[in-house]
This record gives structure tokens, sequence and C-alpha cells, in this order.
């Protein structure tokens, strides 16, 4: 795909993110990897729901600006991600409020933060870790992010929001959309004592669709209120 039709996909995606009140005001970014190992990424304090294709910062395989304004503050979790990630050709990370409110509960366990609820979730974001609160911007989250050992393609930030990555944008926004939505069914069901996919229900697609989930036979351990 071209340099031009990659930043037409970038404000397509974000205006469908924004307009649905996914990531309000100028919160969010996002970023593609190019076949040259330099980034497309949005800019600093743009909304995504107003993107404009000619100013999406363009930096090269160092993380330096060679086009376009200067890049979103959160460079270095995307970049954390992209190092442990092989497969990653794309990034998103929201503030989407109901995944933002999951990351403020007291049972959450930092390895799955979600107990298996849809097939779907599992299928697109896979187990989502949680990292600590670190201050937007801050380069200590991609020692966080590293940590992690590029076992998750999802992952929460505390007190912030999701950052999702996948093998193209397409599927980094469906995994981001899938993590909201199954955040909010959590809420939804929160002590109601609903009923999760089973241990065997789990292992069936993982084997089935070839998953590749960290701890999907750790779940009856798992404290999820």
């Amino acid at each position: 795909m071209s340099d031009a039709r990659l930043r037409e996909e970038i404000c397509r995606y974000g205006r469908s993110l924004f307009e649905r009140g996914l990531t309000p005001g100028s919160s969010g970014n996002i970023s593609l990897r190019l076949d040259d190992g330099g980034w497309l990424v949005t800019p600093t304090n743009a909304s995504l729901g107003f993107l404009d294709p000619a100013r999406i910062s363009r930096l090269d395989a160092g993380g330096e600006l060679v086009s376009g304004d200067k890049p979103t503050k959160e460079i270095p979790l995307h970049s954390a991600l992209y190092e442990t990630r092989g497969s990653a050709r794309a990034i998103v990370h929201l503030h989407s409020t109901h995944a933002v409110a999951l990351t403020m509960l007291p049972e959450i366990d930092p390895r799955a933060v979600l107990p298996p609820m849809t097939p779907y979730y599992l299928m697109r974001a896979g187990e989502t870790a949680l990292v600590p609160y670190y201050r937007p911007g801050d380069p200590a989250v991609a020692d966080a992010i590293r940590g992690l050992a590029g076992k998750y393609s999802s992952v929460l930030l505390a007190n912030h929001g999701p950052v999702v990555a996948g093998d193209s944008l397409e599927a980094a926004v469906f995994a981001t959309e899938e993590l909201e939505e199954t955040a909010k069914l959590y809420l939804l069901l929160r002590n109601l004592n609903p009923r999760y996919l089973s241990p065997a229900q789990v292992a069936d697609l993982v084997k089935t669709f070839g998953l590749d989930l960290p701890s999907h036979d750790d779940h009856e351990g798992h404290d999820h209120g």
C-alpha cells in the first residue's frame, strides 16, 4: 500500500474511533510500521477525528522525525511494543472509558485483566496485561512493556488506557474495539456471578484458531469479582 493510502487509512480509522466516542478530545494515537523500519504516527495534540494526512508524522527507523508535525509524546510505548512484538505492524492507543475504568478496579489480575467472556475477545485481543501507572510520555513505560517480553498484543496502562498491536491497522483497531466492549461487559456483569467460557471451551478456541494466549490455562485461579 502506498504512503498516501496508509495516511488516509490512519485518518479513516481515527475518525471512526473518535466519532463513536472511543477517544475524546485530542487523546489517543495511532502508528503504522513501514517496510523500511520507519513509522507513520499521529501528531501530538491531534484529535483522531480531525487528522490531516499530510501532517501525520513520518519517523525513520531510528525514531527521528523526517516530515510532518511533531509526533505524539507516547512514542516510547509504541516503540517498546514494536520491539517486543515482531509481528506488530500497527498500534492503537486510546483513552476508551470502559477499558480505563477496568484498570482502577481492585480485583484485576495484571496477568489477565479480563476473564474469558467471549470467543472474539480471545480471538482478537487475546489476554490483556495491566502495567502500573506512569505519567503520559514517561519513558519508563517502555521498560514496563518490555518486561512483558512480547507475550501480549494488548496492554492496559493503569488509569490511562489500552495499547493494542496488530498485524495490520484494521486488526489493531478491531482488537481495541473488542477489548473496550469486553471491558464494558465485565463492568455490566460485575458481582452478578456471570458464566464465563470454561477452560475446555478456551482450549478448543486455542486449538481451532491457533491462538497464542500467555495464560489461557490459568483462569480458574483468577479472582474477578
